[in-house]
């Protein structure tokens, strides 16, 4: 029994740990410094050591960090994908705030047509050059009258009930398409539908209203003014001419002679 523990002693006492080579390599090349070179050669190698430690541990580091972020990443819980549609997110609105807005709309594309109208009807000239556009006897005249009167029968001050709005709506779309159509209808008439002596006749009083308005001198303007009313009562007596009530009241209104500015 004695002699067995003194063999396990003796052989434990004899086993030496294997040196690493790199450690051999530093105590040769730090002992060969001693002898060659002396004290400055033995701190040259110390620091040149030192220097290599630190980089060794400052890789050592990086290494663990960028293995550490993969199996973070690796470990970390994936978030679970949504099954079936993805619900779109609806946005609270207003119930009177779209038919308010439609018609607004419809208000201001109104009134903007209502001017452009009541401007043909007050111009003599525009008359004269657009003639078939203030013809009820031409087809798109006709139906631009007839839309024009819908809409002005429903129009209203105050915002009207969802079915008359909506009627509204579409009394003031189909006029504004209607009149559309009228115009470009007359722009293809013009004068085609007249004979020569009668387009002789509206181009004399169209050359005429063009001078009077034009000229600076009160004597050739009310001149001027008297000349075109005589031709278009001869027109308008032929049947070739319908002047407006409005334009012919514009007409009288600048022939009785007002002063320039």
């Amino acid at each position: 029994m004695a002699r067995s523990r003194s063999l396990g002693r003796s052989r434990r006492r004899g086993r030496r740990r294997p040196r690493h080579p790199l450690g051999s390599a530093l105590l040769l090349l730090l002992a060969f410094a001693v002898v060659a070179g002396g004290e400055r050669a033995v701190f040259t190698l110390i620091e040149l050591g030192t220097g290599v430690t630190l980089l060794f541990l400052m890789l050592a580091a990086f290494t663990a960090v960028q293995v550490g972020r993969r199996i973070a990443g690796r470990l970390a819980p994936t978030p679970p994908r949504p099954v079936g549609p993805i619900p779109r997110q609806r946005t609270a609105r207003d119930p009177e705030a779209e038919p308010a807005a439609r018609w607004t709309a419809s208000r201001r594309r109104f009134d903007g047509l209502r001017d452009e109208y009541a401007a043909y009807e007050c111009d003599a000239l525009a008359v004269l050059r657009l003639p078939a556009l203030a013809d009820v006897t031409v087809p798109a005249t006709a139906r631009f009258v007839h839309a024009f009167a819908e809409a002005q029968a429903l129009d209203t001050e105050q915002r009207p009930p969802p079915e008359h709005l909506h009627s509204y709506v579409q009394a003031v779309e189909a006029a504004c398409r209607a009149w559309q159509a009228a115009r470009d209808a007359a722009e293809r008439i013009r004068l085609a539908g007249l004979s020569p002596s009668e387009r002789s006749a509206v181009q004399r009083v169209v050359k005429l209203l063009t001078m009077a308005e034009r000229t600076g001198n009160d004597a050739e303007r009310q001149a001027a003014y008297a000349k075109a009313r005589d031709e278009l009562s001869r027109l308008e007596r032929a049947g070739t001419v319908t002047l407006p009530r409005l334009a012919r009241f514009a007409l009288d209104d600048r022939a009785r002679g007002r002063l320039s500015a």
